[in-house]
């Protein structure tokens, strides 16, 4: 798909429903898709923090439950900030650079931790996540024109 395909209009937009959005531009769909679990994942982290550390094989106190949801808070933010771009019709290179750079990071620092047992390798789960979203951020990326808005 060249970018003269990429899709200019937004869901709920110009009469045109979420489906004929996601399917005029299959690989911004699963990135907003991505953007959202992200989000809820992240809302959910701050909560549930202690049920997930457990899950990730980590006794939390009261330093990792605080360092658990202070993560969440930013997951939150960075999909929020992903899906925002996503839902526009404006090329935003910058967001889809860093948010790419940023998930290919937590893929590098999750498999730190597992690597130095910090984390059980259940991790690994998160970290092949993140990491081929950062993958897939960075080539929709490539796919944007320079500046300006997306064509039709």
């Amino acid at each position: 798909m060249s970018t003269a395909d990429l899709p200019r209009t937004v869901p709920g937009r110009n009469g045109r429903g979420l489906l004929a959005w996601a399917s005029a531009d299959p690989l911004r769909a699963v990135l907003a898709a991505i953007a959202v679990v992200t989000i809820v994942s992240g809302a959910a982290q701050i909560p549930l923090g202690d049920v997930v550390l457990r899950l990730l094989g980590v006794a939390p106190g009261l330093v990792e439950r605080q360092l658990f949801g202070t993560i969440g808070m930013f997951m939150i933010i960075v999909g929020g900030l992903l899906l925002h771009t996503l839902a526009t019709s404006t090329a935003n290179r910058p967001v889809l650079l860093w948010c790419g750079l940023q998930k290919v990071g937590a893929a590098a620092a999750v498999g730190i931790g597992v690597a130095t047992a910090a984390f059980a390798p259940l991790a690994l789960g998160v970290a092949s996540f993140d990491f081929v979203t950062g993958i897939l951020c960075l080539v929709y990326l490539r796919k944007l024109p320079r500046a300006g808005r997306l064509p039709s």
